[in-house]
């Protein structure tokens, strides 16, 4: 029985991770070795959706981590295109107002960083005087 939990948990990973890299779960149950009936029954699994929710979860950081070293190239792009006159009025307009909605969404958020720190302040505060 250990080699047949030991194959299960190889050939988990295997369909976990051509979840990921395939269009859907025929192919992804293909690249893995095993049968479609097999993968839908694995993704029923707990044990399975947790390592493939932590999985997609691996990726998307990844994926951001990458979006925000290139940020600065990515809001360079967009103050070319919303100054250049050769820019179409439509885009420009569209690239205009993403640069105000992203400049308005870092002030909410640098608003709610704040108002976070004084309500863990004032909890800490709580804390020692009951202590």
């Amino acid at each position: 029985m250990n080699g047949h939990g030991s194959k299960f948990g190889r050939k988990k990973e295997q369909a976990i991770a051509a979840l990921l890299t395939h269009r859907n779960v025929e192919e992804s149950a293909k690249a893995a070795g095993v049968s479609t009936a097999t993968l839908k029954r694995w993704m029923r699994l707990p044990e399975f959706q947790g390592a493939y929710r932590e999985a997609r979860r691996e990726v998307v950081l990844q994926t951001n981590a990458r979006m925000q070293q290139n940020s600065g190239v990515a809001a360079s792009v967009l103050f070319k295109l919303m100054a250049d006159p050769a820019t179409p009025p439509s885009i420009r307009a569209r690239t205009a107002q993403c640069i105000l909605e992203c400049a308005n969404r870092s002030l909410e958020l640098e608003d709610i960083e704040v108002r976070l720190a004084r309500l863990e302040e004032n909890e800490q505060r709580g804390r020692e005087d009951r202590d």
